[in-house]
């Protein structure tokens, strides 16, 4: 099986400061359905791994987050494609648990129950916790220059050898070019 695992914010849709705390708020950045859809098309499974420290911090509640996912759910469904799953750490920054980015937890979550290895899994982020996640779970980590990856290129903490792409959309046909 072909897995990659996606960050959600900055990655599939627009980032904000404030939170993505409606559906409303929530925006696909261009071409990022499309390449899911194409990912699909490819054979690959799609997981969206995501802090949604804005839960833990009583911003939205479980309620909201779910109808954020629904939309995206049915955003990508139009481009024809689909999310296999969504794993999210709810927890605020300052909390201990194990599954909030950069800490591996919720990809070694993922791993278990896709009963995969993460060692050729693709993991494509726009953040340096994003990053630090897929290196400290042993995945490939793959940065995108959208919501904060033009920072993150330049971050001298920038794991070595990442590849660097603009968006999802351009990683992914760079992806599905040299797919065998």
């Amino acid at each position: 099986m072909k897995l990659i695992i996606l960050d959600r914010d900055g990655v599939i849709n627009y980032d904000s400061d404030q939170f993505i705390k409606s559906p409303q708020e929530w925006r696909p950045i261009e071409g990022s359905m499309e390449a899911i859809a194409l990912l699909n098309q490819w054979g690959w499974r799609v997981v969206v791994a995501t802090n949604q420290s804005g839960v833990g911090r009583g911003l939205f509640d479980m309620d909201t987050l779910a109808a954020i996912h629904d939309k995206m759910h049915r955003t990508v469904a139009q481009a024809g494609g689909r999310i296999d799953a969504i794993f999210f750490c709810p927890h605020a920054a300052d909390s201990k648990c194990s599954c909030r980015k950069p800490k591996p937890g919720m990809l070694l979550e993922i791993a278990e129950r896709f009963n995969v290895d993460l060692e050729d899994v693709p993991v494509v982020g726009d953040s340096l916790r994003d990053l630090q996640s897929a290196v400290a779970a042993g995945a490939q980590p793959v940065l995108v220059r959208t919501g904060k990856g033009g920072k993150t290129e330049a971050d001298p903490e920038l794991p070595p050898g990442t590849p660097i792409h603009d968006n999802l959309a351009a990683y992914v046909r760079a992806l599905t070019v040299n797919t065998d």
